[in-house]
């Protein structure tokens, strides 16, 4: 238990890496994904391209909530 005592720091810095691995990991699967239909239905491109911009402001508004919620808390 004295071990646990000694730990300083915040837990934040780890928070701040886990909120960018997990955006990371999905813009790449939804970017991946769009190729993928693009390169299957060259027609679908435009409405694809819309539907990957939708996808990737989400993830990164969920991105910067998770960076800027230890600031207010």
């Amino acid at each position: 238990m004295d071990i646990l005592a000694e730990v300083n720091g915040s837990i934040a810095t780890v928070g701040y890496g886990l909120a960018a691995i997990g955006p990371g990991i999905g813009l790449g699967i939804v970017i991946g994904k769009t190729i993928e239909g693009t390169a299957r239905q060259p027609e679908l491109a435009n409405a694809l391209r819309g539907n990957m911009f939708l996808g990737i402001a989400l993830i990164e508004a969920l991105a910067l909530i998770g960076i800027a919620t230890p600031f207010f808390l």
